[in-house]
């Protein structure tokens, strides 16, 4: 997987110390309302699209411009369904981080689902009662955009 410009110069100072990091992440559903899902070639889980906002990028172009590198699909965020915060996170490289994750609901304007880069094994449209398998952060996210009424979702404790 290609690491950011800007996060490798981060790492080359901090080393692989826990950094947070924003991501922005898609749920696409299609004109049949299959869900679109990646396989990761890092961890070969499913996986909803998306990945680390650069710097001084806008979170939903951040999102439009992520599934469509990693899914070849082109998409059109419609409405932020949840700001979530990822369990921490540690790459084979022993690089650690969180993410802030924005989650968009994202309407297809063009393109073919396909693997596009090299972050995915394959790329395929799921029938949402035919999922596959999803960790606890995937399915958190992926449960919020399906049942989003138009308010964003996001966690408080005080």
């Amino acid at each position: 997987m290609a690491i950011p410009p800007f996060l490798a110069e981060l790492r080359g100072l901090v080393g692989t110390r826990p950094l947070w990091l924003s991501a922005a992440c898609v749920v696409v559903l299609d004109d049949q309302d299959r869900v679109l899902l990646g396989r990761r070639t890092d961890t070969r889980a499913w996986a909803l699209p998306g990945g680390i906002i650069d710097p001084g990028e806008q979170p939903a172009d951040a999102a439009a411009r992520e599934c469509l590198e990693e899914t070849g699909v082109e998409v059109v965020p419609e409405l932020l369904t949840s700001v979530t915060v990822s369990p921490p996170v540690t790459y084979p490289n022993g690089d650690q981080t969180r993410y802030l994750e924005l989650t968009f609901r994202c309407r297809v304007v063009g393109g073919t689902a396909r693997v596009n880069d090299d972050e995915s094994l394959e790329v395929a449209w799921f029938a949402q009662d035919a999922l596959p398998e999803l960790d606890a952060s995937n399915q958190e996210r992926l449960t919020l955009a399906l049942t989003c009424k138009g308010e964003t979702a996001f966690g408080f404790s005080g």
